[in-house]
């Protein structure tokens, strides 16, 4: 992160910016959002509401009542404005969950949070309140073609102690681009109830918005299911409004807990979007726009890996379903992971290292660090040289160079 936020600091200057997990600027959703900005402006004393006046603690209310009812719309959920809250961005959504439902208990209880996919988002790793706080479990891995990856959660080995307070998994996932099919979602939701814990899933670059998947999917819900999202990915990560639709008790429990860390969350991304989702055009935005624009830098990017990287190397690339990313993996690596990304930084490519996506899991460490992140969302000609200098110096170090 301070790699990356000091090439950002200084312009990105000379640096291939592959690492980060920024949404591009796709022209039409910028454009959307500057005559938002525009719009806002002109309503006066709603602008001047978004400005100046603290919102809730749990968040705006005509934004909950348009969230509430475009997710009735869309799926017929049992969604109602007391099942919505606010945070600052997903990281403290997150933050808040985690500790909600894991950590020290007293009298020598502890939870944790099980991770039925790793490698898994890096953003969670160091939330929880104390050591020892996930348990990540490695999944099957399949290799559908040559070159080709794609992880399936193991369920034979998967198991739910006693000690685990809630499951939670990404999809799509940040690093890989995994999504969890219907049935793999079906399975852990129906574990999660046995256990009598929450099954929380991060739909950061999911359904219903962004709605940056590739492949056939059905959101879920009820009231076992912590759902989060975020309109970072929509194009407005600068708003950092994070988003929980859960059952009511845990929503008046982060309610409780935004008041004391940070009293009210930001206006201004509520605002913004709230009239698209009252007219339905978000949807519009989503299906039109963004997820278009990601498949097609998504495909882009595969097509330059099969170009640039030599068909001996013993190189696979994750089933790209969703996401912003390539997920890259070396197997039989000569060197670890890390050692690839500053060989990389040192030639002007900004990538991130697969051994933190190992999170609570021993047995994935030893894959994770030989693979790597890869961002696709700059600017194509720039993904292009990137992916070609990783291909060369991923060339190099296999033959000992």
């Amino acid at each position: 992160m301070e790699d990356l936020g000091h090439a950002l600091a200084e312009g990105g200057a000379g640096m291939r910016m592959l690492g980060g997990g920024n949404p591009a600027l796709i022209p039409a959703v910028t454009a959307r959002w500057r005559e938002r900005m525009a719009e806002l402006l002109a309503e006066g004393e709603r602008f001047d509401r978004a400005l100046a006046v603290y919102d809730p603690p749990r968040g705006n209310a005509r934004f909950a009542l348009a969230l509430a009812g475009f997710l009735q719309r869309e799926y017929g959920w049992d969604v109602g404005a007391e099942h919505i809250a606010i945070t600052g961005g997903g990281q403290a959504a997150f933050f808040y969950l985690f500790n909600l439902f894991a950590g020290d208990f007293g009298g020598g209880r502890r939870k944790r949070v099980l991770l039925p996919v790793v490698p898994e988002y890096i953003g969670y790793a160091n939330q929880g309140l104390g050591a020892d706080f996930f348990v990540g479990a490695m999944p099957a891995i399949e290799h559908p073609a040559a070159h080709a990856f794609k992880y399936r959660v193991n369920f034979e080995r998967l198991r739910v102690g006693a000690d685990i307070g809630a499951i939670c998994a990404s999809r799509p996932t940040n690093p890989s681009g995994n999504v969890l099919t219907d049935a793999e979602v079906a399975q852990l939701d129906a574990l999660a109830r046995e256990r009598g814990v929450p099954l929380i899933l991060d739909n950061a670059y999911g359904e219903p918005f962004p709605g940056i998947v590739f492949t056939r999917i059905q959101p879920v819900w009820n009231e076992n299911i912590v759902l989060t999202l975020s309109l970072s990915k929509l194009g407005l990560p600068g708003t950092r409004t994070g988003i929980i639709v859960a059952h009511p008790d845990i929503i008046r429990a982060v309610t409780s807990m935004n008041t004391i860390v940070g009293l009210a969350n930001g206006n201004v991304g509520q605002a913004l979007v709230t009239p698209l989702l009252e007219s339905g055009e978000l949807r519009r935005l989503v299906t039109e726009a963004i997820r278009p624009f990601y498949e097609r830098k998504a495909a882009n990017a595969r097509a330059w890996v099969a170009r640039y990287f030599d068909d001996a190397l013993d190189y696979h690339v994750h089933a790209s379903e969703g996401a912003l990313f390539l997920w890259l993996w070396f197997r039989g690596l000569p060197v670890s992971s890390e050692v690839l990304y500053e060989r990389l930084k040192a030639r002007g490519v900004l990538v991130v290292p697969g051994r933190p996506f190992a999170i609570g899991c021993a047995e994935a460490e030893a894959h994770a660090a030989e693979c790597i992140r890869v961002s696709f969302a700059m600017e194509d000609a720039v993904v292009e040289e990137g992916i070609a200098m990783i291909a060369d110096e991923v060339a190099r170090i296999y033959a000992g160079g």
